[in-house]
């Protein structure tokens, strides 16, 4: 008898995990049907860079997108302090996965907003990103969090608000977080900046995170955007 209930209880959580990640799985397919509507845009703004080891003035910027996962950001002065590898970093890397395993870790208030907190495992040796966490709103289907691991650059955190374009899920504001010590100063910059000489100040930047905030004043979706730009 006491056999028959404990096979009975592993059976029960067993179908309740299978039902679980099957329910996280079509939220996330929810979720990318609405992002998959943007096929390319074009957008403008400003950039705010807050590095330690950088001062660089609020920058307008041009920002171009084409599915799936080509992304460039421009300013006005030609250079673009965002750190190497982060540009790729964007939703359809994460949503456009084929082979993943995805757990429902609870519930996570972003901005006032309650939140579905899901975590993203690729079983892909190939794919970049090694695991990923999404904040998600179940109501609007928007990610308004996310968290992205990858093998070569380093963690990310990105914190997404909408308003105009949320019916497309493109922000009208992103902040991204990183950690300084995987920032790489592009070549040829000769803007003033630390270099890290001074050993208290290398020492912080290892520590310290940086930050860089896109506001977008306007969007032009589904134009066409030519391969030429992002080359």
């Amino acid at each position: 008898m006491i056999k028959k209930v404990i096979a009975f209880l592993l059976f029960s959580v067993a179908t309740i995990a299978v039902g679980n990640a099957q329910e996280i799985k079509e939220l996330l397919k929810k979720v990318k049907t609405k992002y998959d509507k943007v096929n390319d845009y074009t957008a403008t703004g400003k950039m705010k860079t807050n590095v330690i080891f950088i001062k660089a003035p609020v920058a307008t910027v041009k920002i171009y997108y084409k599915k799936p996962d080509k992304l460039k950001i421009k300013n006005e002065s030609g250079i673009s302090f965002i750190p190497r590898g982060s540009v790729n970093i964007n939703m359809n890397n994460v949503l456009g996965l084929n082979n993943f395993e995805a757990v429902a870790a609870g519930t996570e208030k972003v901005n006032g907003t309650e939140c579905k907190v899901v975590k993203i495992f690729p079983l892909s040796d190939e794919e970049n990103i090694s695991r990923a966490t999404l904040y998600i709103d179940e109501k609007n289907l928007l990610v308004l969090k996310s968290v992205i691991s990858t093998k070569e650059n380093g963690t990310y955190e990105l914190v997404m608000s909408y308003k105009k374009y949320a019916e497309y899920g493109l922000p009208d504001k992103v902040e991204l977080t990183f950690n300084t010590k995987d920032y790489k100063l592009p070549k040829g910059i000769t803007i003033d900046y630390d270099n890290g000489s001074n050993k208290d100040n290398a020492d912080n930047a290892k520590t310290k995170k940086g930050k860089v905030e896109i506001t977008y004043s306007d969007y032009s979706i589904n134009k066409g955007v030519p391969d030429s730009v992002f080359n």
